[in-house]
């Protein structure tokens, strides 16, 4: 008894801390046909072309694109572009206007390759184990948010990338994309969650042979094992994983924001316990849903046979 009131004292301080961040300031931005323009943060130049945050617009609004861009390297992780995902998701998880996330690549024909090693092997060995630490805290960020989170990959996600697409609620993949955890060809292992988020979703025998092999696999089959949600056939223009992953986060907006944000938290929480404990999570967090605006607004919409206007308290 004292486990499951311990569960859910601590599911109730997580919710009431999440309800008290004050959301920064954010500036009007303009969407085309498929949504690409928004607004960026960063104070250089550089850092801002190597990730591109937008705010899209109109019927697309509340949605946030994060575009990793770093064509030269095939979108490697590297400690400047570590340092701008960690300071976007840090502004992201108290902005109470984002609905979803959506994690691309602006480079086509790549998600992201992994770990930047040239980057790496110039790197002291005290450095490479700071840079590592400091990527699987940026992924557990991204991996926290309160918000659906979505992987749009529409090529190459290896390593690292695939790591980062793990931490993502959903995924979603072109036919033509290659996906694969392959550490152990360098010596190493996946260090950024990969041995702990790939058997929770696919299973664990799989995801060791996975690892085992360093094997890579196609959008068809990583949708066979359970890696991705969807697979899509690629278009031309290198994007059809984004104008899914888009068409996705749109059946998203439409839900009580509060709601979105507490049923995120009870399920991943749930996942961590045992049953008994996780129904306990979840009544802890059902209770926080009911004296909000949304609930009521929910209701009576409902009512009325309307669609409801949430303000996201």
């Amino acid at each position: 008894r004292l486990r499951v009131v311990a569960a859910a004292a601590a599911t109730s301080a997580a919710l009431g801390r999440a309800g008290h961040r004050a959301p920064p300031v954010r500036g009007g931005t303009a969407a085309a046909a498929l949504p690409s323009a928004g607004r960026s943060y960063g104070s250089q130049a550089k850092e801002e072309e190597e990730l591109r945050v937008r705010y899209l617009d109109d019927e697309h609004k509340g949605i946030v694109v994060l575009g990793l861009n770093r064509s030269h390297a095939k979108n490697a992780l590297s400690k400047n572009l570590v340092k701008m995902m960690s300071k976007a998701v840090d502004a992201l998880k108290s902005d109470k206007k984002v609905r979803t996330v959506i994690f691309r690549s602006e480079v086509p024909g790549i998600f992201c390759a992994g770990a930047d090693l040239k980057e790496r092997a110039k790197m002291h060995s005290s450095e490479v184990s700071s840079f590592v630490s400091r990527a699987r805290a940026t992924i557990n960020e991204l991996a926290n948010l309160p918000v659906p989170t979505i992987a749009a990959i529409d090529g190459i996600a290896l390593g690292g990338g695939l790591e980062l697409a793990l931490a993502c609620d959903i995924r979603v993949a072109a036919s033509s994309a290659k996906m694969g955890l392959v550490e152990t060809k360098l010596a190493i292992i996946p260090g950024a969650g990969g041995t702990q988020r790939l058997p929770r979703t696919i299973g664990v025998s799989l995801a060791k042979e996975l690892i085992f092999s360093a094997r890579v696999v196609d959008g068809e089959e990583a949708k066979s094992i359970g890696l991705i949600s969807h697979v899509v056939e690629q278009n031309e223009a290198g994007d059809a994983a984004y104008r899914r992953a888009l068409a996705l986060a749109r059946e998203f907006l439409p839900q009580g924001p509060v709601a979105m944000r507490v049923a995120k938290l009870a399920i991943n929480q749930g996942m961590e316990v045992d049953l008994v404990t996780g129904l306990a999570i979840e009544e802890a967090c059902y209770a926080q849903t009911i004296p909000t605006k949304d609930r009521i607004e929910g209701l009576l919409a409902f009512k009325e046979k309307r669609p409801p206007r949430y303000k996201g308290e």
